[in-house]
């Protein structure tokens, strides 16, 4: 999964000793309906009269192993009280509002949510893995 270039350069200046990187009180995952860049994330989900909103992760993530770490329960955004459109990329912030993308990535199959839907990410299909 991609990384974006806030979260590359906070984790080598930290590692080099050159600014400590303050760790998020929690992350947050997103659903994009456009893909993300290093520098920029893609479309996300309009939160106005549609039941979307970014979706805390932090507890359902594991404590990192061998480089990776993965969600240990399933993660749910919504359901939806409008449409909000083909989901085709996700990303993970720092704030539940704004702040900063850490990481980014595609579904491996683009999802239409309409009214009643939700999005969901199965125990173990959101990772982070460094190399």
């Amino acid at each position: 999964m991609p990384m974006s270039n806030y979260l590359r350069n906070k984790l080598i200046d930290h590692v080099n000793g050159k600014a400590a990187y303050t760790m998020p009180a929690a992350v947050y995952v997103a659903a994009l309906t456009s893909a993300s860049t290093v520098t920029t994330p893609g479309t996300e989900v309009s939160t106005t009269s549609t039941g979307y909103a970014r979706q805390a992760i932090t507890s359902a993530m594991s404590a990192s192993s061998n480089g990776t770490s993965a969600n240990t329960a399933a993660i749910v955004l919504g359901p939806a009280t409008a449409s909000w459109g083909t989901v085709t990329d996700w990303a993970i912030f720092d704030a539940l509002t704004g702040g900063n993308m850490l990481w980014f990535g595609s579904l491996s199959a683009s999802k239409t949510i309409g009214s009643a839907d939700e999005l969901k990410f199965a125990a173990g299909s959101l990772s982070q893995t460094l190399t």
